[in-house]
This record gives structure tokens, C-alpha cells and sequence, in this order.
């Protein structure tokens, strides 16, 4: 493993050019927070969208395009990179940025196989103790046949690869596992992520997101929060990438917090040396909180989609000054202040998304810069096209507001919802109802 890379600012600690890895909503709250350092003068995105393009640099490369996204930062001497989705992490951006020289945010490809193999993470958490659902793992799809005909249900089976978050699917019964089985394994409908899968144990109880930031070898978690996956009102209809989200989220209380530090972060960041692959980045926790104390449903090596648009949102802390302390190994002596009250995040998606669904419709109800009045909305799916914004993906914006109470940043975000229309849009009326 190549040695970290100290950043070395500019004179008099300012200057810095910043290339982000991604183009989605997660992109925008990080690119929008990382314009606010003192530190910046030039923020990139690649490939970005729309929205960003009116706070960074848009770059035509694909981010899973190694090579490109190296040869550019190299050739337009960026200071530090910010990895951001999960492909190009499991794929060794990282690893490559390193190799020239320029430093990042995120875990290399060792490390991120927390999140890019189910296998990997469900066998770290076995063999360090880590509380999460039983659970086995299987390649060939006749022993997982096998196994589904005796198992308990509800279950879950994973692909062991990445899906797009979509991964996850529930089985009520026997003829509803083998048909899942069928399209992961078999028919491939999430291409080789589906070659391997978990067949795991349904948990029940509320769901809490932790993100924290780690630099190998101390962990800071962020604000809790709460995403909300199904399409529709109520947990209702096919799994998203997230269609809204809210933060803090009020069943993580301080004797749970202390509970999860003891015997979940610090574990799994122990673990994770143990295993040689100290994690550097945003470490992604998705909790239950069963009747038996709290477990983990998944890991991902990275911000979350919602989550982030929130969490950033009340972040008061330069964010540039951690990611370079996670960069140099300084974290423990980095301060880490959050605002008062609460967040709100409600995405607009297009019609038909989570399954097909039609592009470049035009967007009423945001200015030139891509805002609304009084929220913050930031882009996720969409470009800039003869001046105006058009939908260009499933999930289009993320309308997010902060307030003193979750109320009121809802009651802030809706209404800004509401004065923004495109053809087919749609979104849930429900985000934050279960925690008020």
C-alpha cells in the first residue's frame, strides 16, 4: 500500500484546485459546500450535471474512466481529487490518483470492498464480532435453491457486487426467492454484481444512517439521519436510490450512540486494520435497531445519496479541512462542529423512475443558477440545455431546507417542492412524517 500523501497548500494556505469525481446530488452538496473553503480557487466536476455546472468546471469524463480522470487531473495540476460514488472507488480511482502523486478523499480499492463485495463486509463483521443479521453467502445457484427451500421468511437476498443501490430485494416465500434468484444469478439482471449473493435474515425495527469520516485510525461520526428508499407514500412500491431524507434522526438517541461507537464503528475500524486495509474516507453505516441492540444492515464506502444533501447542510465545519486531515492522518486533531435544528431533503424523480422513464423535460420554477426561493436544491439528474434545466435522469433534484425543528425544514422544503413542476414528476408527501 503506497504511503498517504501529505496535501501541501498553496502560499499562505489558499489556492487549491479541487477535482470531484461524480455528477449526481451527492456531487452537487459536495461541490456547493467545498466552494464556501477559504482554501479554493477552482473547483472541477466530472462528469457533473446541469446544476453543478453553475458552481464547477464540468468535465466530459465519465467517472469510471481511470485513465482520463487521471490524465486530466495530472495535466491540470489538481491539488486533491474528491472520489465520490462507490464504482469508481471499487474500480481503484484512488489507488491510481496515488500512484501520481495527487491526493484524495476516499478509501483505495482494498478498502472499498466493504462496500463493493456483500461477501467480504458480511465475513468481516463474522469474524470480528460485528452485530448484523445471519446470513450465508452463495456462487452457485442450485445450493442457493437448496438453502431458500428450508430458510424462515421474510428474507433477503444481496448481489455481492454493486446494483445501483437496488440490490436488496425482500422474498416473502420459497417461489418468490427462486424468481429473485433467477433474475440475479441466472438472468443477471445487475450484470456480474448478481454472481454471488447473501441470503440474509429479516431485522426488524428502525433504521438510522451514520456516516462518519475516518482517517484509518480515528472516526468521527456525523449527524444520524434517516433516508426513505421506497418510490411511494408509505414505504410503498419498488426500491430507489432514495427519495428523500432527513437529519437527525430522532430514534438514535445518546445511550444508542455510545452503544454504536462501542460495538460497531470502532470494531469495523479496527477490523479493517487488522485486515490491512485501513479505511480513509466517509464510512457509510446503515443500522437497525432490533429488539436485540443495534445491528448493521450494510456498509458503503462513501457518502450516501440523500443523506448527504442533509448532512452537508448542517455541516458548519469547513469541509475541505477535514477531507485534508482524513488525506494527512490528522483527523484526531480536527474539531467538527454541527448546527443546531434539523434537515430536510425531498427528491423530485422522474416519472416512471425506479423502471423506465423519459428524459429532457423541461424544468419550471428554478433561476439561472438552478435555485428556488428559501431551499437549497441541489441537482441531481439534470442539464443546462438553451437556457434552461431539463431532466437528464431518474431521480432530478433534491430539495432540502434547515430550520430549528424538522418541522418547519419540511414545511420550508415542501413549499419549495411544490413551486417547482416538470412533465411526469413525481415525489413522496411523506418524508419525516415517522419522526415528528
Amino acid at each position: 500500500m503506497p504511503p498517504p500523501q501529505t496535501v501541501n497548500l498553496g502560499r499562505e494556505g489558499i489556492g487549491m484546485k479541487i477535482l470531484v469525481i461524480g455528477g449526481g446530488g451527492r456531487e452537487h452538496a459536495m461541490v456547493k459546500k467545498l466552494r464556501k473553503s477559504s482554501k479554493v480557487t477552482e473547483i472541477y466536476a466530472a462528469p457533473g450535471n446541469g446544476g453543478i455546472s453553475k458552481d464547477a468546471v464540468c468535465v466530459d469524463i465519465k467517472a469510471t474512466d481511470i485513465a482520463g480522470m487521471t490524465a486530466f487531473a495530472r495535466d491540470n495540476a489538481i491539488d486533491f481529487v474528491v472520489v465520490a460514488p462507490d464504482d469508481p472507488l471499487v474500480l481503484g480511482m484512488v489507488d491510481a490518483m496515488e500512484v501520481c502523486n495527487i491526493p484524495c478523499f476516499g478509501p483505495n480499492k482494498a478498502a472499498a470492498r466493504i462496500e463493493g463485495s456483500k461477501a467480504f463486509s458480511k465475513g468481516l463483521m463474522k469474524r470480528y464480532g460485528i452485530p448484523t443479521a445471519a446470513y450465508e453467502s452463495f456462487d452457485c445457484v442450485e445450493t442457493a435453491r437448496e438453502y431458500v427451500r428450508e430458510a424462515s421468511y421474510p428474507l433477503w437476498i444481496k448481489t455481492d457486487g454493486l446494483a445501483l443501490g437496488k440490490g436488496a430485494i425482500q422474498a416473502q416465500d420459497v417461489e418468490s426467492a427462486n424468481k429473485i434468484l433467477n433474475s440475479l444469478m441466472v438472468d443477471k439482471i445487475f450484470g456480474e454484481s448478481g454472481s454471488c449473493v447473501v441470503i440474509e435474515e429479516h431485522m426488524s425495527g428502525p433504521e438510522v444512517t451514520v456516516l462518519a469520516f475516518s482517517d484509518g485510525m480515528t472516526i468521527c461520526p456525523m449527524l444520524s439521519s434517516m433516508d426513505y428508499k421506497r418510490a411511494l407514500n408509505g414505504d410503498e412500491g419498488a426500491n430507489t436510490g432514495g427519495m428523500g431524507a432527513i437529519a437527525p434522526n430522532p430514534y438514535y438517541t445518546e445511550d444508542i450512540a455510545a452503544r454504536c461507537m462501542d460495538e460497531i464503528f470502532l470494531p469495523t475500524i479496527r477490523a479493517m486494520q487488522a485486515e490491512g486495509c485501513p479505511f480513509k474516507g466517509c464510512l457509510y453505516f446503515g443500522l437497525m435497531l432490533t429488539d436485540a441492540g443495534p445491528k448493521v444492515i450494510e456498509y458503503n464506502c462513501r457518502f450516501g445519496d440523500p443523506e448527504t444533501q442533509v448532512l452537508l447542510s448542517m455541516l458548519e465545519t469547513d469541509l475541505l479541512d477535514i477531507m485534508l486531515a482524513i488525506s494527512n492522518g490528522t483527523l484526531a486533531g480536527t474539531d467538527i462542529e454541527w448546527k443546531q435544528g434539523a434537515a430536510a431533503c425531498v427528491v423530485m424523480a422522474s416519472g416512471g423512475y425506479p423502471q423506465s422513464y423519459e428524459t429532457g423535460k423541461r424544468i419550471l420554477g428554478l433561476d439561472e443558477q438552478g435555485n428556488a426561493a428559501n431551499a437549497t436544491v441541489y441537482h441531481a439528474g439534470t442539464k443546462w440545455v438553451d437556457n434552461s434545466f431539463v431532466t437528464a435522469g431518474g431521480r432530478v433534484l433534491g430539495i432540502t431546507a434547515t430550520a430549528d425543528t424538522l418541522e418547519m425544514a419540511l414545511q420550508i422544503a415542501y413549499t419549495a417542492t411544490r413551486e417547482i413542476s416538470f412533465e411526469g414528476a413525481h415525489y413522496r408527501k411523506d418524508i419525516g412524517q415517522n419522526a415528528l
